[in-house]
């Protein structure tokens, strides 16, 4: 392998190991494989260019458009024109997902899920670094200046990541830079090496200083990752990851205690359900299968997220403040142990709601935002294995209660019913054909709900994540996705028509393991809308159709709460409705929890990894692109490679190839050969009736050769004829690999840009490999027949020379 090939291949290889810092910044791995491949097409990209007689500065440009057109097969292949070409709606495209994933960067907590956006964001970006690191270090030969982009990837990946990050990938992107500097320094060291190597004990040789370079550099790497474990660690300015303290959260009370976002949490673990146990508990209640385990509240929409509104949290008391609005007195207690699994990680305190009282062994690890009264952690390890009592208030209004209940004060009204300016007008239009029938708040909660629960909309994980007015305006559409869209679309519904709404994140009911104990897993993520009505505080609904457990408030109704047959909207008339499953009456409520009834299950089972690699035809089409890219350059590089055995390459000269010395037969024979195939691919086909000095001069002719080209093939067809009908024992000492390079560099200069072109990429003497091809098939086919033939012959022979004995023997008397 050449100098400059390994160089391709390390500066690849140091690129893919850098990149392994980011594999913590998103909840699936899977974008990493694409990432690879981008990485591998780009270093394929630039090895071939290399070879062309082109600009390096157009190199790097080649490279860059063609991470352009990877980024428009994998992530706006919808609008490639016929699935192939690429256009402005195809840009439009990549342009839009690529401010989606800025959007996510300020939006999502680590990990974050893998929407496009990010997978783009994160690809593309590996993508650069890997042109960065192939223009410095092979293109320009500067492989030490290499270091300056794998080492912004991997401080920027690494420092993202944050808590999440090792020193593990430390070791990695160090090894594979080590890996870029070995290859280009052996290539110096043994350069200045040849100078001073002797065969006397103790000269210095290139194998010597490499051993040495390299002992030096595993040295250094190893006291960079061991050194750290031995000195004091300091938490001060740029130095300050945070990972010692948690947050903010252990300041003052006011400070905010972590920054996770539950929606990611949620959506992620959604679109891959798992059955692994995230926790267990005891219930002292006779609705324990129904009672729903809280671990937050968003209580403030901005058109683009749900989202925790409070800036100011306190300490975590004994005993927490009473709920809002509520106004009923001397209400019973439930009371609950709870265990957390290692396998819950980066979550808010999951509780019944609401919760009156917390016991948890390290209280100073947890804050409460009074307001939602959300319990949060100060570091994200907080949770793990967990041990907590919770007293809960055991609230149980009925219909008929919550229908009267009073209008709800000002300030909760002004702050619970605000909506972003932009909110797509067919929410409300839609809001308000369902409801036009109710006559109270709860009785429009109650039409939401059997509008969502309805024939209508149907329980699909397939769908792409998303809280904001587009996505509801999408969800009210296309009628399919999961509780997130459910319950945001439901709160913002119910906002439109003045009834303050939130969404709140936690848990369906466990499984019941017998004794009274409870078992959750991961299938039982869920989102669901709260209602606030004045004298109750914030009530549980379940918009979300095989999801969750209806509450008996909700489903008693004294008065008719079913919505009329409204008129279609916008909305709804842009999608014919989507059957729902039915539901039996045979179907219980966990069953419909968990999504078993009939074919409801089928849903709940798919995963929504949005991973480019499940992109059928988009692998396909690349597939088909490479393939035609890597056929169209199969004439170049074999034409390539043939003109390097006979004349030498990869930085070794034959003997006398391009210097005195003496030259064998076939040297000479060969360097003819690279003569009159230069002359075919510029448009001057070989002419084998000719001889070799009749060969030369039609090509001067022909070609209108300067002086030194044409001398230099006169002195080529002298070798070879001299080699062909001059007496054995005639030396050849000219430099030929020389004079062909002369020849050669004529020839194109006189062959024009488009002769040039076609040279290079579809030379004509490239026929040979076809015709070479064929040959060796038809000798294979003959081979194989042959040995087919002796193979029968060596089986039927012995049979008919028995047989022929047997027919002239008579039978004994």
């Amino acid at each position: 392998m050449t100098t400059r090939a390994k160089l391709t291949v390390y500066s690849a290889l140091a690129t893919a190991l850098a990149s392994l810092c980011l594999l913590p910044l998103l909840t699936i791995r899977s974008w990493l494989t694409y990432a690879f491949l981008v990485i591998a097409v780009i270093s394929a990209v630039g090895a071939g260019l290399r070879r062309s007689p082109l600009y390096r500065w157009s190199v790097p440009v080649a490279q860059v458009l063609v991470l352009l057109l990877l980024m428009l097969f994998g992530f706006a292949g919808s609008g490639l024109t016929g699935g192939v070409l690429p256009g402005a709606p195809a840009m439009r495209m990549l342009s839009q997902v690529f401010s989606a994933g800025l959007d996510d960067i300020s939006q999502y907590a680590l990990p974050a899920p893998p929407t496009a956006g990010l997978r783009l964001i994160l690809v593309s970006s590996v993508g650069l670094i890997a042109v960065l690191v192939d223009t410095i270090a092979v293109t320009y030969r500067r492989s030490a200046l290499a270091g300056l982009p794998l080492l912004a990837l991997y401080s920027i990946g690494n420092g993202v990541a944050g808590d999440h990050g090792s020193w593990v990938w430390f070791g990695f992107a160090s090894a594979g830079y080590l890996l870029l500097l070995f290859a280009e320094g052996e290539d110096r060291v043994s350069r200045w090496g040849r100078v001073f190597r002797g065969s006397a004990r103790g000269t210095v040789t290139s194998s010597r200083i490499s051993q040495g370079g390299q002992q030096v550099g595993v040295l250094a790497l190893a006291l960079a990752l061991l050194l750290p474990v031995f000195l004091p660690r300091w938490d001060l300015g740029l130095l300050d990851s945070g990972s010692s303290g948690g947050s903010s959260g252990h300041g003052a009370a006011g400070s905010v205690a972590t920054s996770l976002d539950p929606l990611v949490s949620l959506e992620a673990a959604i679109s891959k359900p798992s059955d692994n146990e995230l926790l267990t508990y005891t219930l002292e209640s006779d609705l324990a299968d129904q009672t729903y385990l809280r671990t937050g509240s968003l209580d403030q929409f901005d058109g683009t997220n749900w989202k925790l509104g409070s800036t100011v949290v306190s300490d975590l008391p004994a005993t927490l403040p009473t709920p809002e609005g509520l106004r009923v007195t001397n209400v019973p207690r439930i009371e609950g142990d709870f265990q957390i699994s290692n396998g819950l990680q980066n979550s808010w305190l999951p509780m019944p709601y609401p919760a009156a009282s917390v016991q948890v062994p390290n209280r100073n690890e947890w804050k409460l935002d009074p307001i939602t009264r959300t319990v949060l952690p100060t570091n994200d390890k907080a949770i793990s294995g967990l041990r907590y009592h919770v007293s809960t208030l055991d609230l149980r209004p009925t219909a008929d209660e919550l229908r009267t209940a009073p209008l709800a004060p000002q300030d909760i009204r002004d702050r619970y019913t605000a909506v972003p300016s932009d909110l797509p007008a067919v929410v409300a239009e839609q809001a308000r054909a369902v409801t036009a029938n109710a006559r109270s708040d709860y009785d429009r909660a109650t039409a939401l709900v059997n509008f969502f629960t309805g024939p209508g909309f149907k329980y699909d994980t397939s769908v792409e994540g998303g809280t904001g007015s587009n996505a509801i305006a999408v969800f009210l559409r296309d009628r399919r996705g999961f509780c997130v869209h459910f319950a945001s679309t439901m709160a913002a519904m119910a906002r439109v028509l003045k009834i303050p709404a939130r969404v709140a994140v936690g848990f369906t009911p466990g499984d019941n393991k017998g004794d009274n104990v409870y078992s959750v897993s991961g299938r039982m993520y869920h989102a669901w809308p709260e209602l606030y009505f004045s004298g109750y505080g914030w009530m549980r609904f379940e918009p979300t159709p095989s999801r969750g457990v209806p509450a008996r408030y909700s489903e008693a109704s004294s008065a008719p709460t079913t919505a009329p047959s409204q008129a279609p909207t916008a909305a709804a008339t842009s999608s014919a409705a989507v059957p729902a499953p039915s539901q039996s009456s045979d179907c219980t409520a966990k069953q419909r929890q968990l999504g078993d009834c009939g074919s409801k299950g089928k849903a709940a089972g798919r995963t929504a990894d949005e991973s480019w690699l499940l992109s059928g035809q988009v692998l396909g089409t690349l597939a088909v692109v490479v393939v035609l890219i890597a056929l169209l350059l199969v004439p170049m590089f074999w034409r390539t490679a043939v003109r390097r055995r006979r004349l030498g390459g990869g930085g070794r000269r034959r003997p006398g190839g391009d210097g005195p010395g003496e030259l064998t037969d076939a040297q000479v024979l060969a360097a003819w050969d690279e003569l009159v195939d230069s002359a075919w691919d510029v448009g001057i086909p070989p002419d084998e009736s000719r001889t070799p000095r009749s060969a030369a001069r039609r090509i001067t002719e022909t070609a209108d050769l300067d002086a030194d080209a044409a001398a230099a093939a006169g002195r080529l067809a002298l070798a070879t004829e001299r080699v062909l009908y001059a007496p054995a024992g005639q030396v050849t000492t000219a430099p030929l690999a020389a004079d062909v390079r002369t020849a050669r560099r004529a020839l194109w200069a006189g062959a024009g840009r488009a002769g040039r072109l076609r040279a290079l990429l579809l030379p004509p003497s490239s026929a040979q490999l076809w015709w070479r091809t064929s040959d060796t098939a038809r000798a294979a086919r003959a081979a194989v027949a042959t040995r087919a033939g002796r193979a029968a012959e060596a089986v039927a022979g012995p049979v008919r020379r028995l047989t022929g004995r047997r027919k002239g023997s008579t039978p004994e008397s």
